[in-house]
């Protein structure tokens, strides 16, 4: 799927996405990440939805984003519950959706402005 609106935010939009690539700022991963309108963690460990975990969500936390989304690869796939409930707990939103979806909700609450992180596990 290639992304195209592009608002000139000035941080990090999402390109592009398909199968074994997320494009950002028109540079393709071909590895999980996490990205927000200022950070690009290329080197997320994170192959499958069963190895997200909070320890490895941690950085996202110390962050303080509005919103967490979660791409769980090609298909949804929910994360242990605790997660939810540390993000819920310090007031940040949370949402588990399959990677494309997750891309593209990332695009248009960033380029509302909002202060919103994504985790991206590819199928």
């Amino acid at each position: 799927m290639k992304i195209t609106e592009d608002k000139d935010s000035g941080g990090h939009i999402i390109t592009g996405y398909g199968k074994g690539f997320i494009s950002v700022n028109e540079t393709r991963y071909h590895q999980s990440l996490i990205i927000t309108a200022k950070k690009l963690v290329t080197d997320w460990q994170v192959k499958e939805a069963k190895e997200i975990t909070l320890e490895n969500l941690r950085q996202i936390e110390s962050w303080q984003p509005e919103v967490v989304l979660i791409g769980t690869g090609k298909a949804q796939i929910f994360p242990e519950a605790e997660l939810m409930f540390q993000f819920l707990n310090q007031g940040i939103g949370y949402e588990v959706m399959d990677s494309a979806a997750a891309c593209r909700t990332y695009n248009i609450l960033m380029g509302d402005g909002r202060n919103v992180a994504a985790a991206l596990l590819l199928p």
